[in-house]
Protein backbone atom coordinates (compact mmCIF):
# COMPACT_ATOMS: atom_id res chain seq x y z
CA UNK A 1 0.00 0.00 0.00
CA UNK A 2 0.99 3.41 -0.80
CA UNK A 3 2.21 5.87 2.13
CA UNK A 4 2.34 9.49 1.34
CA UNK A 5 4.03 11.74 4.15
CA UNK A 6 3.63 14.99 4.40
CA UNK A 7 3.67 17.45 7.64
CA UNK A 8 0.66 17.81 9.46
CA UNK A 9 -1.64 20.50 10.08
CA UNK A 10 -4.56 21.13 12.69
CA UNK A 11 -7.05 20.66 10.35
CA UNK A 12 -5.43 16.82 10.79
CA UNK A 13 -5.66 17.00 14.75
CA UNK A 14 -9.25 15.50 14.83
CA UNK A 15 -8.55 11.95 13.25
CA UNK A 16 -5.33 11.67 14.37
CA UNK A 17 -6.78 11.88 17.81
CA UNK A 18 -9.02 9.58 17.05
CA UNK A 19 -5.63 7.23 15.72
CA UNK A 20 -4.32 7.95 19.52
CA UNK A 21 -7.14 7.61 21.20
CA UNK A 22 -7.84 4.21 20.07
CA UNK A 23 -4.12 3.06 20.99
CA UNK A 24 -4.85 4.38 24.31
CA UNK A 25 -8.57 2.89 24.59
CA UNK A 26 -6.53 -0.44 23.84
CA UNK A 27 -4.09 -0.15 26.57
CA UNK A 28 -0.62 -2.27 26.79
CA UNK A 29 1.08 0.26 24.77
CA UNK A 30 1.48 3.99 25.30
CA UNK A 31 2.50 5.94 28.35
CA UNK A 32 -0.51 8.52 27.61
CA UNK A 33 -3.51 6.87 29.66
CA UNK A 34 -5.95 9.94 28.69
CA UNK A 35 -7.66 10.07 25.76
CA UNK A 36 -6.77 13.34 24.14
CA UNK A 37 -9.37 15.84 22.07
CA UNK A 38 -8.26 17.34 19.00
CA UNK A 39 -8.03 20.54 20.57
CA UNK A 40 -4.85 18.72 22.80
CA UNK A 41 -4.24 16.94 19.74
CA UNK A 42 -2.88 20.05 18.29
CA UNK A 43 -1.49 21.58 21.40
CA UNK A 44 0.72 18.11 22.14
CA UNK A 45 1.57 17.34 18.66
CA UNK A 46 1.53 19.79 16.12
CA UNK A 47 1.01 24.06 16.69
CA UNK A 48 1.63 24.51 20.75
CA UNK A 49 4.58 25.15 22.58
CA UNK A 50 6.59 21.49 22.55
CA UNK A 51 6.43 19.78 19.06
CA UNK A 52 9.13 20.53 16.92
CA UNK A 53 7.70 18.82 13.37
CA UNK A 54 4.74 16.44 13.04
CA UNK A 55 4.83 13.85 10.23
CA UNK A 56 1.40 12.04 8.72
CA UNK A 57 1.27 8.67 6.68
CA UNK A 58 -1.37 8.93 4.29
CA UNK A 59 -3.20 6.37 2.35
CA UNK A 60 -6.36 6.85 -0.29
CA UNK A 61 -8.34 5.96 2.67
CA UNK A 62 -6.97 8.22 5.22
CA UNK A 63 -4.81 8.96 7.72
CA UNK A 64 -2.71 5.59 8.65
CA UNK A 65 -0.24 7.13 11.63
CA UNK A 66 1.61 10.35 12.60
CA UNK A 67 5.23 10.59 13.93
CA UNK A 68 6.12 13.60 16.10
CA UNK A 69 9.30 15.15 17.24
CA UNK A 70 9.15 17.84 20.39
CA UNK A 71 10.95 19.10 23.33
CA UNK A 72 8.48 17.49 25.60
CA UNK A 73 9.84 17.71 29.16
CA UNK A 74 12.65 19.70 28.83
CA UNK A 75 15.11 17.52 26.82
CA UNK A 76 18.99 18.44 27.41
CA UNK A 77 20.59 21.05 25.09
CA UNK A 78 20.73 18.87 21.47
CA UNK A 79 17.98 16.18 22.00
CA UNK A 80 14.52 15.88 21.40
CA UNK A 81 11.74 13.20 21.69
CA UNK A 82 10.27 11.28 19.32
CA UNK A 83 6.55 9.31 19.50
CA UNK A 84 5.10 7.41 17.08
CA UNK A 85 1.76 5.85 16.66
CA UNK A 86 -0.05 3.59 13.86
CA UNK A 87 -3.71 3.30 12.94
CA UNK A 88 -4.69 0.21 14.50
CA UNK A 89 -8.00 -0.68 12.52
CA UNK A 90 -7.64 -1.53 10.30
CA UNK A 91 -3.73 -2.21 10.63
CA UNK A 92 -1.57 -0.83 8.10
CA UNK A 93 2.30 -1.96 8.22
CA UNK A 94 4.98 0.15 7.85
CA UNK A 95 3.95 3.55 8.76
CA UNK A 96 6.56 4.30 10.88
CA UNK A 97 9.25 3.13 9.21
CA UNK A 98 7.96 5.60 6.31
CA UNK A 99 7.77 8.13 8.66
CA UNK A 100 11.08 8.03 10.31
CA UNK A 101 12.92 9.60 7.11
CA UNK A 102 10.82 12.87 7.03
CA UNK A 103 11.48 13.08 11.20
CA UNK A 104 15.03 12.30 11.07
CA UNK A 105 16.00 14.91 8.12
CA UNK A 106 13.14 17.59 9.95
CA UNK A 107 15.90 16.66 13.18
CA UNK A 108 18.69 17.54 11.05
CA UNK A 109 17.70 20.37 9.78
CA UNK A 110 17.41 21.67 13.87
CA UNK A 111 20.73 20.71 14.47
CA UNK A 112 19.47 18.13 16.86
CA UNK A 113 21.90 15.68 17.97
CA UNK A 114 19.98 13.01 19.90
CA UNK A 115 16.62 11.13 19.36
CA UNK A 116 15.46 10.01 22.59
CA UNK A 117 12.59 7.32 22.52
CA UNK A 118 11.39 6.33 25.78
CA UNK A 119 8.84 3.20 25.58
CA UNK A 120 6.78 1.22 27.81
CA UNK A 121 8.76 -2.24 28.49
CA UNK A 122 5.75 -4.01 27.96
CA UNK A 123 5.06 -2.67 24.75
CA UNK A 124 7.02 -5.05 22.60
CA UNK A 125 6.34 -3.85 19.11
CA UNK A 126 6.98 -0.21 20.19
CA UNK A 127 10.71 -1.59 21.15
CA UNK A 128 11.35 -3.58 18.29
CA UNK A 129 10.26 -0.59 15.71
CA UNK A 130 12.87 1.55 17.56
CA UNK A 131 15.44 -0.64 17.58
CA UNK A 132 14.95 -1.51 13.98
CA UNK A 133 15.50 1.66 12.44
CA UNK A 134 18.60 2.16 14.47
CA UNK A 135 17.58 3.47 18.07
CA UNK A 136 19.66 1.59 21.21
CA UNK A 137 19.38 1.55 24.52
CA UNK A 138 20.97 3.70 26.85
CA UNK A 139 18.87 4.04 30.29
CA UNK A 140 15.71 2.21 31.89
CA UNK A 141 13.47 4.07 34.51
CA UNK A 142 12.21 1.39 36.45
CA UNK A 143 8.75 0.80 38.25
CA UNK A 144 6.70 4.08 37.06
CA UNK A 145 3.30 3.93 38.08
CA UNK A 146 0.25 3.82 35.88
CA UNK A 147 -2.76 5.88 36.42
CA UNK A 148 -4.19 2.25 38.02
CA UNK A 149 -1.02 1.29 40.02
CA UNK A 150 0.46 -0.57 37.87
CA UNK A 151 3.97 -0.83 37.64
CA UNK A 152 5.98 -0.52 34.24
CA UNK A 153 9.74 -0.24 33.23
CA UNK A 154 10.17 2.69 31.07
CA UNK A 155 13.02 1.79 28.11
CA UNK A 156 15.01 4.80 26.81
CA UNK A 157 16.34 4.58 23.84
CA UNK A 158 18.50 7.30 21.52
CA UNK A 159 19.44 7.79 18.05
CA UNK A 160 22.43 9.62 17.11
CA UNK A 161 21.23 12.49 14.08
CA UNK A 162 24.78 13.81 14.33
CA UNK A 163 27.93 12.49 14.24
CA UNK A 164 30.77 14.24 16.59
Amino acid sequence: MHLNIRKADPGDARELSEILNEIIAIGGTTAIETPLSPEEFDDWFISGEWPLTCYVAETSSGLAGFQSLSLYGNPPEGWADIATFARQNPKISGVGTALFPATLSAAKERNIEFINATIRADNTGGLAYYEKIGFRTYNTIEKVPLMDGTLVDKIQKRYRVKTL
